[in-house]
């Protein structure tokens, strides 16, 4: 016969060992995670850059592109922050929705460098003293685009179960 102390005293060892298992899973996932996060900071990280000029205007901006901009990634490479940047045009043409003129693609050093909200404003005043020109080339290569976007991706390992 189950007196209520016996009934207390195993509801209470039940609390116990169900909090300690959850404590312990809870300490493996979160040591797991850890070591998931630590791999993820050493793995390069790519993000592939889309731009579409305005019609007639793709040579301007591959120019101003060329100028202004490539020489700071160039540099961010010289830092470590980036271990390749490449750029690739369509060899033909495609539909107007899903036409793209450039892609730049960047290879990070690791997720972390490309997140850290690297502030490239030193590097640029150094690089460019004419800031007024500068800032001119720059904001005229954005007036020329009709679309931009950003597109972090991830290699698919097509022999894993």
């Amino acid at each position: 016969m189950k007196t209520k102390s016996t009934t207390v005293r195993w509801s209470g060892a039940a609390v116990l060992a169900l909090s300690a298992a959850l404590l312990a899973g809870h300490q493996v996932m979160g040591a797991r995670q850890t070591t998931m996060a630590a791999e993820a900071k050493e793995q390069p990280y790519v993000i592939e850059y889309y731009y579409k000029a305005k019609w007639g205007h793709a040579d301007e901006f591959l120019a101003l592109f060329k100028k202004n901009h490539y020489p700071v990634l160039k540099k961010e490479m010289e830092l470590g922050r980036m271990l390749k940047v490449t750029m690739a045009a369509p060899r033909y043409h495609a539909t107007e929705d899903g036409r793209w003129d450039f892609r730049v693609t960047i290879v990070f050093k690791s997720a972390a460098i490309a997140n850290d909200n690297f502030d490239s404003s030193a590097l640029i005043k150094q690089m460019y003293p004419d800031q007024e020109t500068y800032k001119k080339e720059e904001q005229r290569r954005f007036e020329i685009l009709e679309a931009h976007w950003d597109l972090p991706i991830k290699d698919v390992e097509l022999d894993a179960r």
